[in-house]
């Protein structure tokens, strides 16, 4: 099963249109806990600091559905309100921010990505990496775990990355 099927031949799309297909995709193959208000609400991608999508994002989603709710995507000002989201794009600008931001997260079923290096091993859970000139991306599973998210077999098969073990410090 592919995670990107871009209907453009690879040399127009940008790594910023490549990553927007990837957070659309990226819904597919995570399980979120139940919440009985989910059923009905839409499924939420949201972007937290530079918005290096624009509309391509928007019009990616327009008229798609996630486990048959329809997909919005929302910019934040702030991560108080980022427990809204399924899931959370942390753009670049947010790395003065992002030990706080991702403190803010925890507990919470919020599937956190970003293109920030190392973003992984700062606490995000999917990071994209770029790998002879190709967007890729690298996985914390303990870090999705903990906060009760399920990432299927599919998407872990496609990394170029996954850590499976919890650093000392992180343990509860």
């Amino acid at each position: 099963m592919a995670l990107l099927c871009p209907a453009q031949p690879a040399a127009e799309l940008t790594p910023y249109d490549v990553e927007a297909a990837y957070l659309y995709n990226f819904g597919k193959f995570v399980r979120w806990p139940d919440a009985p208000a989910a059923a009905t609400a839409p499924f939420t991608i949201c972007i937290l600091g530079e918005d290096n999508f624009g509309a391509k994002l928007d019009s990616l989603i327009a008229n798609e559905t996630i486990q048959g709710r329809s997909i919005v995507a929302k910019r934040l000002s702030s991560i108080t309100t980022a427990d809204a989201c399924q899931i959370l794009y942390l753009g670049d600008s947010e790395a003065p921010r992002l030990a706080k931001d991702i403190a803010a997260l925890q507990q919470k079923s919020v599937l956190t990505v970003s293109s920030m290096p190392d973003f992984i091993q700062h606490g995000g859970m999917i990071g994209f990496v770029l790998q002879n000139k190709r967007v890729r991306f690298a996985v914390n599973l303990p870090n999705a775990e903990r906060n009760g998210l399920n990432l299927s077999s599919e998407l872990l098969k496609v990394a170029v990355y996954v850590n499976t073990k919890t650093s000392p410090e992180e343990k509860p």
